[in-house]
């Protein structure tokens, strides 16, 4: 008699979930806007000025001028996938960084985050955690079963933000591609939405009012408040 063969679970009950479409995504701090090189590419040129560093792993830029980024940005923005937006800080109106939803796979319920380029007076800050809230937030509403977020494996900036973030690191998938003549070993972190109760409620106490000083230094770091989180979950392998 031969071994029982193991099978996934039935998700017949599952709806595959829309493609992301024009909408406006907005929070307390952070309001995400589809990209458009007529508006963001000015501020988001001067923004990137500050540190060259931001484009080392990413396949394209730096742009010297603010009309090579707007034409790059111009191309963008007439996509579909990746869909990209302009991280916007509300106090200021002034566009700071970009994000894109990308391999959007609606059969299997599964999305991705990436494109993350954010100026340095946003890296760290309450703006952009809450923007990668907010995309997070709306994968999981409209039904899709697993968010990812890839990256150069030698990129330790990345890593680290995306397990503060919540993500849980899946491996590394080695010469995995080339850009701008370099390897690229590409480590894989992944959400899935048996993770996301958890993880809202722990952006909302981290986000919350009470959580910041009058000079707006938090009190509870985020990784403080999703570590156990992590901890608790089932190994990947």
């Amino acid at each position: 008699m031969g071994l029982k063969r193991e099978v996934g679970w039935s998700v017949g009950d599952w709806t595959p979930p829309p493609a992301p479409e024009a909408l406006v995504l907005e929070g307390t701090f952070a309001r995400l806007e589809r990209l458009n090189g007529a508006a963001h590419a000015a501020d988001l040129h001067a923004a990137n000025q500050v540190d060259g560093r931001i484009w080392d792993y990413l396949g394209y830029g730096p742009f010297a001028t603010e009309f090579a980024y707007r034409l790059w940005a111009d191309g963008m923005a007439g996509q579909t996938d990746p869909y990209f937006y302009a991280l916007v800080d509300r106090a200021t109106g002034k566009a700071g960084g970009v994000a894109s939803y990308l391999r959007v796979t609606p059969a299997a319920g599964s999305i991705e985050v990436g494109h993350i380029n954010l100026a340095p007076v946003l890296q760290g800050s309450r703006i952009a955690t809450e923007a990668m809230f907010l995309m997070m937030s709306w994968v999981f509403a409209v039904g899709y079963r697993r968010y990812e977020w890839k990256c150069d494996a030698l990129n330790l900036p990345s890593r680290r933000a995306a397990e503060r973030f919540g993500f849980t690191y899946e491996g590394v998938f080695r010469q995995h591609m080339v850009y701008k003549g370099r390897n690229r070993d590409t480590a894989w972190f992944a959400v899935i939405d048996a993770d996301w109760p958890a993880l809202r409620s722990a952006y909302q106490r981290w986000l919350a009012p009470d959580n910041f000083d009058a000079n707006g230094q938090q009190r509870s770091r985020l990784s403080d408040v999703i570590h156990p989180l992590l901890s608790a979950r089932d190994p990947v392998f």
